[in-house]
């Protein structure tokens, strides 16, 4: 379906990939707390990659609702231990930085990690695209509005898949000038928009398939589940599964979880029916 040239070798992806989560912060709206201490992490991401996991993706700085934001040493602090750690454990594996900022996502790349996701597509450091750009590293662009502190803030309406389409193509356009880049497109599930646009662009995904690109879709334990169900994040699985597999069936190409095998299950039955 797609493929990555990391560190100068080709990994193709022939079925949708999953990638796992692990949160090292304690104040995750789903998780957090759970994984924060060197043990704890590699555990789960040993069980997410004994699950299946083609990816997972590395976060230190919590952008959940009417949270304050890590400072960018105290981000530091809490991935790159773990960063060194887990590619030391598993080379193998490829490793994703969820982090908006350059000066973050430098040092990681140094220490082994492979892809970076940028919740705010290079909107909030201005040095992330030249950096990712020169470098030519993968790199999750997710579509957002505000700052880190006000991402939450609003609910999009209107032709919400317009909107992301302009916005990947201004930021794509930024990327342009340092060559042919690798782009993973992420609709920004649940960042600043109503739930009926949530599923409005779940609904749609390749309206907005910039340049063939792959996409991303995060919705794992996401409030577009949870408040449609009346009930809580950790209770939210069987309908990240519904959501995910709807995903799937319009032309996913990744899928970000907290539980890999329940993704990985959903791609296996989702492709054996698309065969029929």
């Amino acid at each position: 379906m797609f493929s990555l040239e990391i560190k100068n070798r080709q990994h193709i992806f022939d079925h949708p990939a999953v990638m796992g989560i692990l949160n090292l912060t304690p104040d995750s709206f789903s998780d957090g707390g759970c994984f924060n201490n060197m043990d704890a992490a590699l555990r789960h991401c040993e069980d997410m990659l004994l699950a299946g996991a083609d990816m997972i993706d590395i976060g230190g700085c919590s952008t959940r609702p009417n949270n304050p934001i890590a400072t960018e040493r105290e981000e530091l602090d809490r991935l790159l231990p773990i960063v060194k750690a887990i590619h030391k454990r598993f080379p193998e594996a490829l490793l994703s930085i969820d982090t908006f900022r350059a000066a973050v996502a430098e040092p990681c790349i140094a220490e082994g990690a492979d892809i970076i996701n940028d919740i705010s597509g290079g909107l909030f450091d201005d040095q992330m695209l030249p950096y990712i750009g020169t470098n030519h590293i993968p790199y999750i662009m997710m579509h957002c509005i505000g700052t880190p502190e006000t991402i939450h803030n609003n609910a999009l309406e209107g032709d919400i898949h317009q909107t992301v389409m302009d916005f990947f193509e201004q930021q794509y356009s930024q990327l342009q000038p340092y060559g042919s880049q690798q782009i993973i497109l992420d609709p920004g599930i649940g960042f600043g928009k109503s739930i009926p646009s949530n599923y409005r662009l779940l609904g749609d995904l390749n309206r907005y398939r910039l340049n063939g690109f792959p996409i991303l879709i995060g919705i794992s334990r996401k409030s577009l589940i949870f408040k449609i169900l009346q009930t809580m994040p950790q209770e939210a699985e069987n309908g990240t599964t519904v959501l995910n597999t709807i995903a799937l069936l319009n032309g996913a190409d990744i899928l970000r979880v907290h539980d890999v095998k329940k993704a990985k299950e959903a791609i296996t039955l989702t492709e054996r029916f698309l065969e029929q």
